[in-house]
């Protein structure tokens, strides 16, 4: 019979900063980046899409169709990247925004409401505490939990 060590490894996601404790998952830059790519590739397909409908205008045997078609594409690109961009580059900073301070309230009462179960944990362990107080310390955790503001206790 061979006996192995005990792997302790987890495979839960360490979140750690040294700020906060933990690092928020929310990435402005990539938020950015994403918004820009969208925004370009819905441009360029306005844009291909305006030359497609000019096919249909310019004649088929007229002097430099390719290059006023691909003009006139690029040109609707162009405007449409610049009126859509600074407003969706705006939005996606307000979002990012939001979502990191959710998500910084969401870490903050995770982290509360397991130092609170470690105390009450620890409370129950003790012996010292009467189980009238345990009992009383549980059921707050529990109706706070719960969303229950208002707790009357017997006398």
């Amino acid at each position: 019979m061979k006996i192995s060590a005990i792997n302790t490894y987890s495979s839960k996601p360490n979140f750690t900063s040294n700020k906060n404790g933990y690092e928020n998952p929310i990435n402005r830059s990539t938020e950015s980046g994403l918004a820009v790519l969208g925004s370009v590739g819905a441009s360029s397909l306005l844009g291909a899409t305006a030359a497609g409908i000019g096919s249909c205008f310019i004649k088929q045997g007229a002097k430099n169709r390719a290059l006023k078609l691909s003009g006139i594409g690029a040109a609707v690109g162009l405007i449409t990247l610049a009126l859509t961009l600074p407003a969706k580059l705006y939005n996606t900073k307000v979002r990012a925004f939001t979502r990191e301070k959710e998500m910084d309230v969401f870490s903050r009462d995770r982290e509360l409401k397991s130092n609170i179960m470690e105390e009450v944990d620890k409370e129950v362990k003790d012996e010292n505490v009467s189980l009238d107080d345990k009992i009383n310390h549980y059921t707050s955790v529990q109706m706070a939990n719960n969303g229950n503001g208002l707790l009357i206790k017997g006398a």
